[in-house]
């Protein structure tokens, strides 16, 4: 064994050990927001190996229309091709490395590489590589392409080369996203949040609603979800009931379904606004028009985690997209995407501050309290406390994440 490889050993012996000293039903050691290997092995083990939802595909609704998105040192140009059919490709030539698209968005059928000028159609495909020898064969050259799916709208990307198995994702994103109709939704507002904390800090704090009394009190005034679940249960039920009676039933039922065999991880579950409250706003009225099978308000709320970064809000008049972007061992970003009806029109459907004044005031006082806790983690004296019984989505997360980073 090289002196290298046996450095490696040792770091990975060092993260394992970690992972075996975890105490159940706590949170996690100070190392795992902190240790460079660690985000390292993150990066190997949830980030190259799961589903990402990366964008609403009305982001790119013209044929060559493109985007260029970045997670950690990766950046991804997603396009739409001549056939309509949608692509993800790294930005990197491969030739010499260098970055072939230096716009962040725009329409284009080909990528030049501002170095040698090789050059890309937007599929990937290398179309040409100057004063190249004879016997170069363009078709082995083209540009990484990664995993695609486009379910009810939403793109996701998979880095890995055998990608988990997306089908029960699928068949659930159908059975709730399809019944708010987001596949003909729109972006109607995007945001992103640079957040000074691991990325496991930032997924950790959305997970549970624990937080939500002391720290969100709009949101708490509107969302039943800031009481222990068995305390809401008769709202709940009302909730079921009214949306029932509309003809719908969404296909959540508290679903849990683990990354074990080879498939996606994917948590969903429904839960009530307080009575009157028809949507999440500032005074609990409708911001937008009523969208997908929704001729009603039903009070309630569709939420859906997925692969340990994404995580989606139904509304039955929007709908929210939240990403979590690693950007370092100790920074992070967060992007929010508001979804509304594919026809409604800004100033005539809806008011833009309106529709997004509560979840950009919940995110900013997100983004300080996951701060505040990444400044105290730093702490030498650090113990993690144990998870409260309103932290069990945090709990299980965890326990999710232990698993993931434990596999070769």
């Amino acid at each position: 064994m090289s002196a290298l490889e046996a450095v490696i050993d040792g770091v990975g012996d060092r993260i394992d050990g970690l992972v075996a000293g975890h105490r159940a039903g706590h949170g996690l050691a100070r190392a795992f927001y902190q240790d460079a290997e660690i985000y390292r092995r993150d990066m190997e083990r949830v980030f190259r190996r799961h589903w990402h939802c990366i964008a609403h595909e009305s982001v790119i609704p013209n044929v060559n229309d493109f985007e260029v998105f970045r997670i950690d040192t990766e950046q991804v140009i997603v396009t739409r091709t001549a056939d309509g059919s949608i692509h993800a490709v790294l930005n990197v030539c491969r030739h010499r490395g260098a970055e072939v698209c230096t716009k962040q968005k725009g329409n284009a059928r080909v990528f030049v590489c501002p170095y040698h000028a090789w050059t890309y159609g937007n599929d990937g495909s290398l179309k040409a590589a100057r004063l190249m020898p004879k016997d170069f064969k363009r078709e082995d050259h083209g540009l990484k392409t990664l995993n695609v799916r486009v379910v009810e709208g939403l793109i996701f990307i998979s880095f890995a080369e055998q990608p988990l198995d997306f089908s029960e994702v699928e068949n659930l994103l159908h059975a709730t996203c399809g019944q708010y109709g987001w596949a003909s939704a729109k972006v109607a507002h995007r945001e992103s949040y640079p957040v000074a904390a691991n990325w496991k800090l930032a997924v950790e704090n959305y997970v549970e609603c624990y937080h939500c009394g002391p720290a969100h009190p709009e949101y708490s005034q509107t969302h039943a979800l800031e009481q222990p679940l068995h305390m809401i249960e008769a709202l709940n039920e009302a909730m079921e009931a009214r949306t029932c009676a509309l003809g719908i039933e969404v296909g959540s039922g508290n679903h849990w379904q683990t990354s074990r065999e080879g498939r996606e991880a994917i948590h969903a579950f429904r839960y009530a606004l307080y009575d009157g409250v028809q949507s999440g706003s500032e005074d609990g009225k409708a911001v937008a028009p009523l969208m997908g099978r929704f001729t009603d308000f039903d009070g309630g709320v569709t939420s859906i985690h997925l692969g340990g970064t994404t995580f989606l809000v139904c509304y039955p008049d929007h709908g929210m997209i939240y990403r979590f972007i690693p950007k370092s061992a100790e920074s992070c970003e967060m992007e929010l995407i508001w979804l509304v009806d594919g026809k409604a029109e800004e100033g005539r459907d809806y008011d833009l501050a309106k529709l997004t004044w509560l979840w950009k005031v919940t995110t900013e006082e997100d983004k300080a309290i996951i701060e505040h806790t990444a400044r105290g983690v730093q702490s030498h004296y650090f113990v993690p406390g144990p998870i409260a019984p309103m932290e069990q989505n945090e709990l299980r997360y965890i326990e999710w994440y232990l698993d993931e980073i434990s596999r070769p």
